[in-house]
Protein backbone atom coordinates (compact mmCIF):
# COMPACT_ATOMS: atom_id res chain seq x y z
CA UNK A 1 0.00 0.00 0.00
CA UNK A 2 2.86 2.41 0.75
CA UNK A 3 3.95 2.62 -2.89
CA UNK A 4 0.57 3.27 -4.48
CA UNK A 5 -0.77 6.66 -5.49
CA UNK A 6 -3.48 8.30 -3.44
CA UNK A 7 -6.50 9.27 -5.54
CA UNK A 8 -7.79 12.77 -4.84
CA UNK A 9 -10.97 14.40 -6.00
CA UNK A 10 -10.95 18.21 -5.91
CA UNK A 11 -14.21 19.88 -4.87
CA UNK A 12 -14.09 23.57 -5.72
CA UNK A 13 -11.87 24.96 -8.47
CA UNK A 14 -11.44 28.59 -7.47
CA UNK A 15 -8.62 30.69 -5.98
CA UNK A 16 -7.26 28.07 -3.58
CA UNK A 17 -7.45 25.29 -6.16
CA UNK A 18 -5.39 27.44 -8.49
CA UNK A 19 -2.69 27.62 -5.81
CA UNK A 20 -2.71 23.83 -5.55
CA UNK A 21 -2.38 23.62 -9.32
CA UNK A 22 0.71 25.81 -9.26
CA UNK A 23 2.26 23.97 -6.32
CA UNK A 24 1.60 20.45 -7.61
CA UNK A 25 2.32 21.08 -11.29
CA UNK A 26 5.07 23.67 -11.18
CA UNK A 27 6.74 24.25 -7.80
CA UNK A 28 6.65 21.07 -5.71
CA UNK A 29 5.12 18.01 -7.44
CA UNK A 30 4.17 15.02 -5.27
CA UNK A 31 4.53 11.69 -7.06
CA UNK A 32 2.17 9.86 -4.72
CA UNK A 33 -0.81 12.12 -5.53
CA UNK A 34 -3.15 11.35 -8.41
CA UNK A 35 -5.82 14.01 -9.01
CA UNK A 36 -8.48 11.86 -10.66
CA UNK A 37 -11.36 14.35 -10.80
CA UNK A 38 -12.23 18.03 -10.37
CA UNK A 39 -15.69 19.37 -9.55
CA UNK A 40 -17.18 22.85 -9.54
CA UNK A 41 -20.62 24.27 -10.34
CA UNK A 42 -18.78 26.70 -12.62
CA UNK A 43 -18.22 24.52 -15.68
CA UNK A 44 -15.39 26.66 -17.03
CA UNK A 45 -13.42 26.45 -13.78
CA UNK A 46 -13.98 22.71 -13.52
CA UNK A 47 -12.93 22.12 -17.12
CA UNK A 48 -9.82 24.27 -16.88
CA UNK A 49 -8.69 22.52 -13.69
CA UNK A 50 -9.32 19.10 -15.21
CA UNK A 51 -7.16 20.05 -18.20
CA UNK A 52 -4.37 21.14 -15.83
CA UNK A 53 -4.45 17.80 -14.01
CA UNK A 54 -5.44 15.69 -17.04
CA UNK A 55 -8.45 14.27 -15.22
CA UNK A 56 -12.23 14.16 -15.51
CA UNK A 57 -14.35 17.23 -14.75
CA UNK A 58 -17.71 17.23 -13.00
CA UNK A 59 -20.34 19.84 -12.23
CA UNK A 60 -22.18 17.69 -9.70
CA UNK A 61 -20.58 16.55 -6.44
CA UNK A 62 -22.69 13.39 -6.31
CA UNK A 63 -21.78 12.54 -9.90
CA UNK A 64 -18.08 12.77 -9.09
CA UNK A 65 -18.33 10.57 -6.00
CA UNK A 66 -20.52 8.00 -7.74
CA UNK A 67 -18.39 7.86 -10.90
CA UNK A 68 -14.82 7.83 -9.59
CA UNK A 69 -12.72 5.75 -7.23
CA UNK A 70 -11.57 8.43 -4.79
CA UNK A 71 -9.52 8.01 -1.61
CA UNK A 72 -9.68 11.63 -0.46
CA UNK A 73 -11.89 14.59 -1.30
CA UNK A 74 -9.97 17.87 -1.07
CA UNK A 75 -12.67 20.40 -0.16
CA UNK A 76 -12.11 23.97 -1.35
CA UNK A 77 -15.68 25.26 -1.54
CA UNK A 78 -17.06 28.35 0.27
CA UNK A 79 -16.39 28.04 3.99
CA UNK A 80 -20.07 27.77 4.89
CA UNK A 81 -20.36 24.63 2.76
CA UNK A 82 -17.44 22.75 4.33
CA UNK A 83 -19.52 20.91 6.93
CA UNK A 84 -22.14 19.56 4.52
CA UNK A 85 -19.55 18.77 1.83
CA UNK A 86 -17.38 16.85 4.30
CA UNK A 87 -20.32 14.98 5.82
CA UNK A 88 -21.44 13.92 2.34
CA UNK A 89 -18.04 12.43 1.47
CA UNK A 90 -17.69 10.71 4.83
CA UNK A 91 -21.15 9.21 4.32
CA UNK A 92 -19.79 7.74 1.09
CA UNK A 93 -16.83 6.20 2.94
CA UNK A 94 -14.32 8.74 1.59
CA UNK A 95 -11.66 10.58 3.60
CA UNK A 96 -11.70 14.38 3.61
CA UNK A 97 -9.06 17.09 3.70
CA UNK A 98 -10.71 20.48 4.15
CA UNK A 99 -9.30 23.92 3.47
CA UNK A 100 -9.59 26.24 6.46
CA UNK A 101 -11.85 26.70 8.29
CA UNK A 102 -12.72 23.06 8.79
CA UNK A 103 -16.23 24.27 9.70
CA UNK A 104 -17.84 27.57 10.64
CA UNK A 105 -19.24 26.40 13.98
CA UNK A 106 -17.61 24.46 16.81
CA UNK A 107 -20.50 22.00 17.04
CA UNK A 108 -20.13 21.13 13.36
CA UNK A 109 -16.45 20.34 13.84
CA UNK A 110 -17.19 18.13 16.83
CA UNK A 111 -19.82 16.28 14.80
CA UNK A 112 -17.41 15.68 11.92
CA UNK A 113 -14.76 14.43 14.33
CA UNK A 114 -17.08 11.92 15.95
CA UNK A 115 -18.59 10.78 12.66
CA UNK A 116 -15.25 10.30 10.88
CA UNK A 117 -13.81 8.29 13.78
CA UNK A 118 -16.91 6.11 13.86
CA UNK A 119 -16.44 5.40 10.16
CA UNK A 120 -12.67 4.91 10.50
CA UNK A 121 -11.95 7.77 8.10
CA UNK A 122 -9.61 10.77 8.07
CA UNK A 123 -11.09 14.22 8.62
CA UNK A 124 -8.42 16.91 8.66
CA UNK A 125 -7.92 20.54 7.70
CA UNK A 126 -5.25 22.62 6.00
CA UNK A 127 -3.27 25.00 8.20
CA UNK A 128 -0.19 25.13 6.01
CA UNK A 129 1.58 27.87 7.99
CA UNK A 130 2.24 25.34 10.75
CA UNK A 131 4.72 23.82 8.28
CA UNK A 132 6.59 27.02 7.44
CA UNK A 133 10.26 26.53 8.47
CA UNK A 134 10.23 29.73 10.54
CA UNK A 135 7.06 28.72 12.37
CA UNK A 136 8.41 25.21 13.00
CA UNK A 137 11.53 26.66 14.64
CA UNK A 138 9.48 29.12 16.70
CA UNK A 139 7.30 26.26 17.93
CA UNK A 140 10.44 24.26 18.80
CA UNK A 141 11.89 27.20 20.72
CA UNK A 142 8.65 27.59 22.68
CA UNK A 143 8.44 23.89 23.55
CA UNK A 144 12.12 23.91 24.58
CA UNK A 145 11.37 26.77 27.00
CA UNK A 146 13.95 29.02 25.37
CA UNK A 147 11.81 32.10 26.06
CA UNK A 148 11.47 31.51 29.78
CA UNK A 149 8.53 33.45 31.16
CA UNK A 150 6.41 34.77 28.28
CA UNK A 151 5.69 38.49 28.46
CA UNK A 152 3.57 39.11 25.36
CA UNK A 153 2.67 37.75 21.92
CA UNK A 154 1.08 39.48 18.96
CA UNK A 155 -0.03 39.00 15.37
CA UNK A 156 -0.38 41.60 12.63
CA UNK A 157 -2.03 41.03 9.27
CA UNK A 158 -1.92 43.92 6.82
CA UNK A 159 -3.28 42.56 3.56
CA UNK A 160 -5.13 44.03 0.61
CA UNK A 161 -8.48 42.86 -0.75
CA UNK A 162 -10.37 45.17 -3.08
CA UNK A 163 -14.14 45.35 -3.24
CA UNK A 164 -14.42 42.96 -6.19
CA UNK A 165 -13.15 40.17 -3.92
CA UNK A 166 -16.36 40.49 -1.90
CA UNK A 167 -18.69 40.52 -4.90
CA UNK A 168 -18.77 36.76 -5.56
CA UNK A 169 -21.82 36.04 -3.40
CA UNK A 170 -20.08 34.44 -0.43
CA UNK A 171 -16.85 36.17 0.60
CA UNK A 172 -17.48 38.47 3.54
CA UNK A 173 -20.94 37.07 4.33
CA UNK A 174 -21.82 35.84 7.80
CA UNK A 175 -23.39 32.62 6.57
CA UNK A 176 -20.62 31.50 4.25
CA UNK A 177 -17.41 33.23 5.32
CA UNK A 178 -17.07 35.91 7.98
CA UNK A 179 -14.57 38.73 7.65
CA UNK A 180 -10.82 39.12 7.85
CA UNK A 181 -10.56 37.26 11.16
CA UNK A 182 -12.16 34.05 9.82
CA UNK A 183 -11.01 34.21 6.21
CA UNK A 184 -7.47 35.59 6.00
CA UNK A 185 -6.27 35.91 9.61
CA UNK A 186 -7.51 32.48 10.70
CA UNK A 187 -4.03 31.15 9.77
CA UNK A 188 -2.34 33.64 12.05
CA UNK A 189 -4.89 33.21 14.83
CA UNK A 190 -4.16 29.49 14.57
CA UNK A 191 -0.40 30.01 14.76
CA UNK A 192 -0.74 32.36 17.75
CA UNK A 193 -2.98 29.95 19.64
CA UNK A 194 -0.98 26.85 18.66
CA UNK A 195 2.34 28.33 19.77
CA UNK A 196 1.40 30.66 22.62
CA UNK A 197 -2.06 29.54 23.75
CA UNK A 198 -4.42 28.68 25.04
CA UNK A 199 -6.14 32.05 25.32
CA UNK A 200 -8.04 32.68 28.54
CA UNK A 201 -10.03 35.81 27.61
CA UNK A 202 -10.33 38.42 24.88
CA UNK A 203 -11.97 41.69 23.93
CA UNK A 204 -12.29 42.82 20.29
CA UNK A 205 -13.47 45.64 18.09
CA UNK A 206 -14.21 45.45 14.37
CA UNK A 207 -14.87 47.91 11.56
CA UNK A 208 -15.42 48.16 7.85
CA UNK A 209 -12.94 50.82 6.84
CA UNK A 210 -12.71 50.56 3.06
CA UNK A 211 -14.64 47.49 1.92
CA UNK A 212 -18.38 46.88 1.88
CA UNK A 213 -19.21 43.45 3.32
CA UNK A 214 -21.53 41.94 5.93
CA UNK A 215 -18.66 41.08 8.25
CA UNK A 216 -15.49 43.10 8.92
CA UNK A 217 -12.45 44.17 6.91
CA UNK A 218 -10.61 45.24 10.10
CA UNK A 219 -10.42 43.83 13.63
CA UNK A 220 -8.21 44.54 16.62
CA UNK A 221 -8.24 42.66 19.92
CA UNK A 222 -6.52 42.19 23.26
CA UNK A 223 -5.98 38.71 24.66
CA UNK A 224 -5.01 37.22 28.00
CA UNK A 225 -3.22 33.90 27.76
CA UNK A 226 -3.59 31.10 30.29
CA UNK A 227 0.15 31.37 31.06
CA UNK A 228 -0.36 34.91 32.35
CA UNK A 229 1.03 36.74 29.31
CA UNK A 230 -0.90 39.26 27.23
CA UNK A 231 -1.23 39.76 23.51
CA UNK A 232 -2.64 41.80 20.66
CA UNK A 233 -4.33 40.98 17.38
CA UNK A 234 -4.36 43.48 14.53
CA UNK A 235 -5.85 42.41 11.20
CA UNK A 236 -7.12 44.14 8.09
CA UNK A 237 -7.78 43.62 4.39
CA UNK A 238 -7.99 47.39 3.91
CA UNK A 239 -4.26 47.91 3.41
CA UNK A 240 -3.53 49.42 0.01
CA UNK A 241 -2.35 48.68 -2.63
CA UNK A 242 -0.88 45.24 -1.79
CA UNK A 243 -0.26 42.70 0.96
CA UNK A 244 2.37 44.17 3.28
CA UNK A 245 2.74 41.97 6.34
CA UNK A 246 1.72 38.81 8.15
CA UNK A 247 3.70 38.61 11.37
CA UNK A 248 3.78 36.85 14.72
CA UNK A 249 5.99 38.07 17.56
CA UNK A 250 6.80 36.59 20.96
CA UNK A 251 8.58 38.43 23.78
CA UNK A 252 9.95 36.44 26.70
CA UNK A 253 12.34 37.02 29.59
CA UNK A 254 15.09 35.10 27.76
CA UNK A 255 14.35 35.84 24.11
CA UNK A 256 12.41 37.73 21.46
CA UNK A 257 11.32 36.44 18.04
CA UNK A 258 9.32 37.96 15.22
CA UNK A 259 8.28 35.97 12.16
CA UNK A 260 7.24 38.20 9.29
CA UNK A 261 7.10 38.53 5.54
CA UNK A 262 3.68 38.38 3.86
CA UNK A 263 3.06 34.77 4.90
CA UNK A 264 4.95 34.12 8.15
CA UNK A 265 7.82 33.20 5.88
CA UNK A 266 10.78 35.27 7.14
CA UNK A 267 12.54 35.82 10.44
CA UNK A 268 12.62 39.52 11.26
CA UNK A 269 14.02 39.09 14.78
CA UNK A 270 15.59 36.07 16.48
CA UNK A 271 17.38 36.74 19.75
CA UNK A 272 17.97 34.54 22.79
CA UNK A 273 20.15 35.29 25.78
CA UNK A 274 21.18 31.63 25.96
CA UNK A 275 22.46 31.25 22.43
CA UNK A 276 22.49 27.97 20.50
CA UNK A 277 24.46 27.01 17.39
CA UNK A 278 21.32 27.08 15.23
CA UNK A 279 20.78 30.78 16.01
CA UNK A 280 23.67 31.94 13.81
CA UNK A 281 22.15 30.32 10.72
CA UNK A 282 18.47 30.64 11.49
CA UNK A 283 17.63 32.96 8.61
CA UNK A 284 19.50 30.80 6.09
CA UNK A 285 17.59 27.76 7.34
CA UNK A 286 14.15 29.33 7.56
CA UNK A 287 13.65 32.34 5.30
CA UNK A 288 11.65 31.72 2.13
CA UNK A 289 10.63 33.87 -0.81
CA UNK A 290 6.93 33.32 -1.47
CA UNK A 291 4.83 34.48 -4.42
CA UNK A 292 1.64 35.10 -2.42
CA UNK A 293 0.22 34.98 1.09
CA UNK A 294 -0.59 31.29 0.58
CA UNK A 295 3.11 30.55 1.07
CA UNK A 296 4.80 27.29 0.06
CA UNK A 297 3.74 24.83 2.73
CA UNK A 298 0.59 23.23 1.34
CA UNK A 299 2.63 20.43 -0.19
CA UNK A 300 4.57 19.94 3.04
CA UNK A 301 1.33 19.24 4.86
CA UNK A 302 0.04 17.13 1.96
CA UNK A 303 3.08 14.87 2.16
CA UNK A 304 2.50 14.22 5.85
CA UNK A 305 -1.20 13.63 5.20
CA UNK A 306 -0.38 11.10 2.47
CA UNK A 307 2.13 9.29 4.67
CA UNK A 308 -0.57 8.96 7.31
CA UNK A 309 -3.11 7.63 4.82
CA UNK A 310 -0.70 5.10 3.31
CA UNK A 311 0.15 3.66 6.72
CA UNK A 312 -3.55 3.14 7.47
CA UNK A 313 -3.77 5.74 10.23
CA UNK A 314 -6.71 8.13 10.57
CA UNK A 315 -4.74 10.53 12.79
CA UNK A 316 -3.65 12.88 10.02
CA UNK A 317 -2.50 16.44 10.56
CA UNK A 318 -4.24 18.88 11.20
CA UNK A 319 -7.05 16.93 12.93
CA UNK A 320 -10.51 18.14 13.91
CA UNK A 321 -9.29 18.28 17.50
CA UNK A 322 -6.36 20.46 16.42
CA UNK A 323 -8.75 22.90 14.71
CA UNK A 324 -11.33 23.31 17.46
CA UNK A 325 -9.29 25.72 19.68
CA UNK A 326 -8.87 28.06 16.71
CA UNK A 327 -12.60 28.00 15.89
CA UNK A 328 -13.38 28.63 19.55
CA UNK A 329 -11.05 31.65 19.66
CA UNK A 330 -12.55 33.13 16.49
CA UNK A 331 -16.04 32.75 17.94
CA UNK A 332 -14.84 34.40 21.14
CA UNK A 333 -13.54 37.37 19.16
CA UNK A 334 -16.86 37.80 17.34
CA UNK A 335 -18.85 37.21 20.53
CA UNK A 336 -16.85 39.96 22.23
CA UNK A 337 -17.80 42.37 19.46
CA UNK A 338 -21.45 41.32 19.65
CA UNK A 339 -21.54 41.64 23.46
CA UNK A 340 -19.27 44.70 23.56
CA UNK A 341 -17.35 43.15 26.44
CA UNK A 342 -14.53 40.87 27.52
CA UNK A 343 -15.37 37.19 27.07
CA UNK A 344 -13.92 34.15 28.81
CA UNK A 345 -12.97 31.18 26.63
CA UNK A 346 -13.96 28.82 29.46
CA UNK A 347 -17.57 29.93 28.90
CA UNK A 348 -17.41 28.68 25.29
CA UNK A 349 -18.73 31.89 23.73
CA UNK A 350 -20.38 31.60 20.32
CA UNK A 351 -21.00 34.21 17.68
CA UNK A 352 -24.67 34.73 16.92
CA UNK A 353 -23.81 35.46 13.27
CA UNK A 354 -20.81 33.46 12.07
CA UNK A 355 -22.00 30.44 10.12
CA UNK A 356 -25.61 31.50 10.58
CA UNK A 357 -26.12 34.82 8.79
Amino acid sequence: MKNRKVKFGMLGCGRVAEHYRIMLNEIDPIESIDIVACCDIDKVKAKNMSIAFQCNSYYSYSDMLNSEEIDVVLIMTPSGDHFSNAKYALNHGINVLIEKPITMRVGEAIELGKFSKKRGLICASIFQNRYNPAIVELKNAMESDRFGKIISASIRLRWCRYQDYYEDGWHGTWAKDGGVINQQAIHHIDALNWICGPVKSTVAKMKNRLNNLEAEDTMVALVNFSNGSVGTIETTTAARPKDFEASLSVVGEKGTVQIGGIALNKIDEWFFIDKLEIDDNIRTLCDEEVPTGYGLSHTRQLREFIDCFLTGSIDAPVSVEDCIPTIQLIHALYASVEDNSWVELANKPKSMRLGIG
